[in-house]
């Protein structure tokens, strides 16, 4: 079976390889036009949709899924909007292909402009996120790239759902099939056979758990751009101010508990703890979620229960936030930089100075000033979606939206220069 599934994958990448090729030279016009197709289609299949994301819910209730893995995988009608209207915005933003990122004449004539181009095939493997789909299919065909997606086993009737529809625009805007396609088994040799396809992809973007990422990292023979956790903190220091800081925490951490932009560590300057923790654990208690916390913390409410060394190095992805007092913002970025993932930290403060040595000394991807750590998300970004969020150094950092999705060239013109020996 094995055998069967890499040669289905061998093949897959031979024609995404080819397809790629026409996509990246497809005119701008065209593309956009595929998207808003596709947008259309999503709406008018809508019901379909819905009904086979049904299907999946009720099977991974059954199977005993977390509420957190429950709520990536849902998609309600507002959800399935979210992915047409995506898929709109993406179309509007300015073409990422043929931008010139440099250019400069040498002393010898010769002009050298260094190029956006598409990177080739991009792989995507994910999890329990059926939007996924759309969004990363819409930021490939913008970017000139093919695409094969392999989804995991509980979204895959809503994501097979949603590849229908996707599949029906772009063949109206008269793309190819190849650009775009799905792995069609949820046998988990697929992610294995996708990842020895170096001939054909040239990026693989892994988007779901701990496990799936490690894996990809450890057995993937194609460059990443990828995120192991978000593991995010939200800072509140002495300059604070306590009304923005209440709400700014619990949207961090209530709003979605499950996404990767998530707060799940809270720090408080030691000299606002008299003034700001009890309120703002308080708050956490009453909308539900469960706070551990370091000493100070546990003696605002005996329902705080103590944290241990795991907890400042835990993603929850649930209704459970630490809580920590620190010695100002020097304690807050070491706290951070030690414990933390590299993925989004904010600060609440008034007081710009501390402000920008938070921002410049976090050594995370994304930092973020008097706002919420769920702003962590390409469409907020205005990128019309994400791909994934990358916590790398290397080529792409943050949300990777289509800019990201290019690469370059030096395209060098001459008027018959030659090099002397």
């Amino acid at each position: 079976m094995s055998d069967e599934i890499q040669a289905t994958l061998n093949e897959m990448g031979r024609r995404a390889r080819a397809a790629g090729r026409t996509l990246a030279q497809t005119p701008t016009d065209r593309r956009n036009r595929a998207l808003s197709l596709a947008a259309a289609a999503i709406r008018t299949d809508a019901a379909a949709i819905a009904e086979a994301n049904r299907e999946d819910v009720t099977a991974a209730t059954a199977k005993g899924l977390s509420a957190a893995m429950i709520d990536r995988l849902t998609l309600t009608p507002a959800r399935i909007e979210s992915m047409a209207s995506g898929l709109e915005v993406i179309a509007t933003l300015s073409d990422p292909l043929g931008r010139v990122l440099a250019d400069w004449t040498r002393p010898n004539g010769l002009n050298i402009s260094r190029v956006a181009v598409p990177l080739g095939v991009i792989g995507i493997i994910y999890e329990s996120r059926p939007n996924v789909t759309a969004d990363a299919a819409g930021l490939c065909l913008k970017s000139g790239n093919a695409c094969i997606l392999r989804g995991g086993s509980e979204s895959f009737r809503s994501a097979r759902a949603i590849m229908a529809a996707l599949t029906k625009g772009f063949a109206s805007a008269g793309l190819s099939p190849d650009a775009v396609q799905m792995v069609p088994t949820t046998d988990r040799a697929a992610v294995g056979a996708m990842l020895r396809l170096s001939d054909y992809i040239d990026v693989i973007v892994p988007r779901g758990g701990k496990s799936l990422v490690a894996r990809v990292v450890e057995e993937s023979r194609i460059p990443l751009f990828h995120h192991l956790e978000g593991l995010c903190h939200t800072y509140v220091d002495a300059a604070a101010d306590l009304e923005m800081a209440r709400k700014v925490v619990l949207n961090a951490k209530m709003r979605r508990t499950g996404i990767c932009g998530a707060t799940e560590t809270l720090l408080i300057d030691r000299a606002v703890a008299p003034t700001h923790l009890a309120p703002l654990v308080l708050d956490l208690l009453a909308a539900g979620c469960e706070v551990r916390g370091d000493a100070a913390a546990q003696a605002v409410d005996p329902r705080v229960a103590p944290a241990d060394e795991n907890d400042w190095r835990t993603e929850y992805l649930d209704a459970i936030i630490s809580v920590k007092v620190v010695d100002g913002v020097d304690g807050a970025i070491d706290h951070i930089n030690t414990h933390g993932s590299h993925h989004t930290e904010a600060i609440i403060t008034e007081n710009t100075a501390t402000a920008e040595t938070f921002l410049n000394c976090c050594d995370s991807a994304i930092v973020l000033w008097n706002a919420s750590t769920q702003f962590a998300d390409g469409g907020e970004f205005g990128m019309g979606a994400e791909i994934g969020i990358s916590t790398g150094k290397m080529h792409a950092r943050g949300p990777v939206g289509v800019e990201q999705l290019c690469t370059f060239k030096y395209v060098v013109r001459g008027s018959g220069q030659t090099r002397p020996g």
